[in-house]
């Protein structure tokens, strides 16, 4: 499970824009959002570095969490 903070999600669009960004990459992927804390959980095959080239081309780009 991959963890990232996304400072630039801020409402409920933004969190479908993320998870079809995401979903475009990994049709199979697991996605935890929190709008809250601002935070999105990922359960993919993917690495990291896709993930994150993916959510910053979508426009969200993130800062991996410690686990």
């Amino acid at each position: 499970m991959q963890a990232f903070e996304i400072q630039s999600m801020t409402c409920g669009s933004c969190a479908g824009r993320i998870t079809r960004a995401v979903k475009d990459l990994d049709p199979q992927a697991r996605i935890e959002v929190d709008l809250k804390s601002r935070t999105v959980r990922i359960d993919t095959t993917e690495d990291s570095p896709s993930v994150v080239a993916v959510l910053t081309e979508a426009g969200y780009p993130p800062k991996p969490l410690s686990a």
